[in-house]
């Protein structure tokens, strides 16, 4: 077995194991964060049983989705600049960093353009850190309710990056909060809009996420190692 198979199981092993420990009946599902990756590591990967693979690039989706197999599903999990939309419309599977109507109203229309609907997560910037993108918990209700109609797209829950921390332990307040957020939207009924879906959760804190209620964790140095920027695809 390579690294990556065995990383790949060890990933999921403790993700099975957070989950029993917190009683939570569906496992959550592990995107395998490939950004800067070649495509040959995805490969071992898909070989290994990857189906969910995370990019924070367009190019990079683009360039790459053409050389992997179609049953990848493909999540941006990176800033969505909304001109770059038209380019990933009929190839992602869910966009995880929705956080300005603008992008929610491009991302529908180019969907309906190709006959689909996307499913979405709103980004939430839960620790308040000015370098990152989301937006505020107190902004949230309004905003779903500003893009519910919407008929492009399935807001399907909510996405956080957690600050950075060498104590894992810190980020459990974080994900708390989160999933609190995304039981306080449920209990508003509104239409078109399902928090089903927690994506938080990386290589550092994934197993305290999971134990949080997360469904999605993005792992890429768990599975493929540190990156290094002088690789090109």
């Amino acid at each position: 077995m390579s690294n990556i198979s065995n990383n790949i199981e060890f990933v999921k092993k403790n993700i099975q194991e957070a989950s029993k420990a917190s009683n939570h009946v569906d496992e959550a599902t592990l995107i395998a964060v490939s950004k800067t990756k070649p495509v040959a590591m995805l490969k071992e990967a898909y070989d290994a049983g990857m189906r969910d693979f995370g990019e924070n690039k367009v190019q990079e989706i683009m360039d790459k989705y053409e050389q992997l197999p179609s049953d990848i599903r493909w999540h941006m999990i990176g800033h969505l600049q909304t001109n770059k939309v038209k380019y990933i419309a009929d190839k992602i599977y869910m966009i995880h960093s929705v956080e300005s109507v603008k992008l929610a109203e491009e991302i529908s229309k180019r969907a309906e353009m190709c006959n689909r609907v996307i499913p979405v997560l709103i980004e939430i910037n839960i620790g308040n850190e000015e370098s990152k993108f989301g937006l505020s918990p107190d902004e949230l209700e309004a905003f779903v309710r500003s893009i519910n109609k919407l008929s492009g797209i399935k807001v399907s829950g909510l996405m956080c990056v957690a600050p950075y921390t060498d104590n894992p332990e810190e980020n459990r307040i974080y994900f708390k909060q989160l999933k609190q957020l995304s039981v306080d939207i449920m209990t508003k009924n509104i239409d078109n809009i399902s928090m089903d879906v927690l994506s938080m959760g990386m290589t550092g804190d994934y197993q305290i996420a999971v134990e949080e209620g997360s469904t999605y964790v993005r792992v890429g140095t768990g599975i493929f190692g540190e990156r290094d920027y002088s690789i090109k695809i």
